[in-house]
């Protein structure tokens, strides 16, 4: 069976994406440092789906962390065709004020351990000559970000590196796609430290049509018109409206 490895699959955009996998009969394995977790989604999607669903508690913030995962499902001998880097987090405040140790395990989970997944799981793609990853950015990609800047450096790089790869990767007959949503109604916010904006799309929306379009090969996804606008925007405009955003003092 072909199997969708996606971390921080229990909540959320991961979620959503996991049902999306599911019902086209995808097995799943989910990745995620909340165990307590597990055992709801994995029985809710076995029952609702009829489909394997293999789990891993694994914190994708510490270094090392993607080569330990690798390795587990290796062991277990389960084929990868799918691999979904979905884990991230977000910091806010000015950078002379954000944790210094905070924000090196929000790098290594938004950056290091996705791109070390991503060179592990891209390797036996090759080989197979078959495979699909998708990376999930934001919109904060296309600009920079005040009071929130190590975070949205962080998704800048995530796009940079997938669209680098999806080159690379064509020739291979391997897809990279990368997802870059704007505001999602998730626990994203409150373990920011900000309040969610009212414009802000579902989880189950932005699964939805992040489904499709990678399904269709589609390189850079950005659901929802509004957030297309936003693009278009002058970047230093862009960047008033995070900063007033975002800005706690």
């Amino acid at each position: 069976m072909k199997y969708v490895l996606i971390t921080g699959g229990t909540s959320g955009i991961g979620l959503e994406l996991v049902r999306n996998f599911a019902r086209d009969g995808y097995g799943i394995v989910i990745v995620s440092s909340n165990s307590e977790s597990f055992k709801k989604v994995k029985q809710k999607l076995e029952a609702e789906f009829d489909i394997p669903v293999v789990t891993y508690e694994q914190d994708m913030g510490k270094i090392g962390a993607a080569i330990r995962l690798y390795q587990r499902v290796k062991e277990d001998n389960l084929d990868v065709f799918i691999l979904v880097n979905n884990a991230g987090i977000g910091l806010v405040g000015s950078t002379d004020k954000i944790d210094l140790q905070d924000d090196e395990n929000m790098m290594i989970l938004n950056v290091i351990n996705l791109v070390e997944l991503c060179k592990l799981y891209i390797s036996d793609m090759y080989n197979k000559g078959r495979g699909k990853i998708l990376n999930v950015s934001s919109v904060g990609a296309f600009q920079p970000g005040p009071y929130t800047s190590t975070y949205f450096a962080s998704k800048a790089f995530v796009l940079s590196y997938s669209r680098a790869i999806r080159y690379e990767a064509k020739e291979k007959s391997v897809q990279v796609s990368t997802l870059c949503p704007g505001a999602t109604k998730t626990n994203f916010f409150h373990r920011e430290g900000t309040i969610t904006p009212r414009s802000a799309m579902t989880a189950e929306e932005v699964a939805a049509y992040a489904y499709k379009l990678f399904m269709k090969n589609k390189s850079v996804i950005v659901p929802g018109f509004t957030n297309k606008i936003k693009n278009c925007l002058p970047v230093k405009l862009k960047m008033m409206f995070v900063a007033k955003m975002k800005s706690t003092e």
